[in-house]
């Protein structure tokens, strides 16, 4: 039995606002289910709601794993996972910003240094 709750309409609207604070338009979110392994020890999946979204040929997910746990994750075409380092975060407006902010700076990085 999956007790993960669904996103609930106010962490859907956290996710919203910052996006429109970051990116000045409105960016269509969409909801999904994610089979993860919460822990690596363990070979059992476990499914996560998601919401999901892509700015820039750059996909973005951010996936609940407690009540109030997330972990982010964002690809580009060739779907090579990066994160942010953090494995989970407790405020899902922190993982979204950071989320962001490791994929703009990696995306500095890329046009800096090829």
């Amino acid at each position: 039995m999956n007790n993960i709750p669904d996103f609930a309409e106010q962490e859907f609207q956290t996710i919203h606002t910052v996006l429109t604070k970051r990116y000045k338009k409105t960016v269509d979110l969409q909801l999904a289910d994610s089979e993860v392994r919460l822990d690596p020890a363990t070979p059992s999946m476990t499914l996560c709601p998601t919401v999901y979204w892509e700015v820039n040929q750059v996909s973005f997910v951010v996936l609940k794993t407690a009540p109030t746990r997330y972990r982010c994750q964002f690809f580009y075409p060739d779907l090579e996972p990066y994160g942010t380092g953090i494995s989970e975060y407790d405020d899902l407006a922190k993982c979204v910003l950071s989320l962001l902010q490791v994929q703009a700076d990696h995306d500095l990085n890329k046009n800096l240094y090829g």
